[in-house]
């Protein structure tokens, strides 16, 4: 249910409730002038920097000389200060890949304030898609399913678009099968390169059933973001009687006892405040975003501290 309606932001396109194309493509100007692309030999449109050390065009560092390293690349001038040979690494310039994981977890498609739970996901996937777009990655996006094939990797507008459209079908209403987050990543893993960017739409239920030794693997290899879908009713309850309806018929849950609401707790607030004291330790970047938070609010995660990867 939804009992609020949404603020005059950039979201004005769309009823809270289902995701449009419009109002996704819309977020575009959200993600203009937050930050710059960085420079390649091509300006901003060109191939982004990768954190592959190689022999690119793009001078990263210097190191001391290694039997077989080229002699063409030695840094004479370090060399003559320090009176051993160093040799230049340069950082390979190619197309990154973002790649948007989609929880589509019935959980999501639920909602109190500004929009559902599954609306704000489809937001924050644009936001990404546009984020790539502006970074000159090739984008691509999936969710956890058995038989729909992922969105193939594409650069430019044509890409985030496929990816968009695909966000308004899986966000509009609950998939008749899901195969689940851990299905998702396993497609994932087949996908990704060295470097490239995840970008992890997750409900906080879904994501405590990935098992923990999965994320250093990742985050060693790729930038790791996570994005936790939540809804102010449930990391603040009102200390009131709430009806709600479930298979078995009306259920009343009284959350002035505190019983009650240490066990509302336990159901909610943990698996959020779990993730973010124990991913950032494993590499993963998290960010719990609610449905009343601008969806484009997580973007200073991007590009911080990225992994340089052998």
């Amino acid at each position: 249910m939804r009992v609020q309606d949404p603020p005059l932001e950039s979201t004005a396109i769309g009823n809270g409730v289902t995701p449009t194309l419009a109002e996704l493509i819309a977020l575009r100007a959200a993600v203009a002038g937050r930050r710059s692309a960085r420079l390649g030999r091509h300006g901003v449109s060109g191939h982004a920097l990768s954190p592959l050390r190689g022999r690119g065009m793009e001078y990263a560092e210097s190191r001391e000389y290694s039997i077989g390293d080229d002699a063409r690349h030695i840094d004479w001038r370090l060399t003559a200060r320090t009176g051993r040979a160093h040799t230049k690494l340069f950082q390979a310039e190619r197309e990154r890949l973002s790649l948007i994981v989609a929880d589509t977890a019935p959980s999501l498609y639920f909602g109190t304030r500004v929009r559902f739970k599954s609306v704000q996901a489809a937001r924050v996937g644009a936001v990404a898609a546009w984020a790539a777009v502006r970074d000159g990655d090739r984008i691509a996006a999936l969710r956890g399913s058995l038989r729909e094939a992922p969105i193939a990797p594409a650069a430019g507008s044509r890409g985030a678009l496929r990816v968009l459209d695909a966000l308004v079908r899986w966000y509009t209403q609950a998939p008749a099968e899901d195969a689940g987050l851990a299905v998702a990543l396993d497609h994932a893993e087949r996908l990704l390169r060295p470097g490239s960017r995840l970008v992890l739409l997750a409900d906080p239920h879904s994501l405590a059933a990935i098992p923990e030794r999965r994320w250093p693997a990742l985050a060693q290899h790729h930038e790791v973001i996570v994005l936790l879908l939540t809804d102010p009713l449930e990391s603040a309850p009102p200390k009131a009687m709430l009806p709600f309806r479930g298979d078995s018929g009306r259920v009343e849950l009284d959350l002035a006892v505190a019983a009650q609401r240490q066990r509302w707790r336990n159901e909610f607030s943990a698996p959020v405040e779990a993730a973010l004291a124990r991913l950032p330790a494993r590499g993963v970047r998290v960010q719990a975003l609610s449905t009343d938070a601008a969806s484009e609010s997580w973007l200073p995660l991007l590009g911080r501290n990225r992994p340089l990867v052998a």
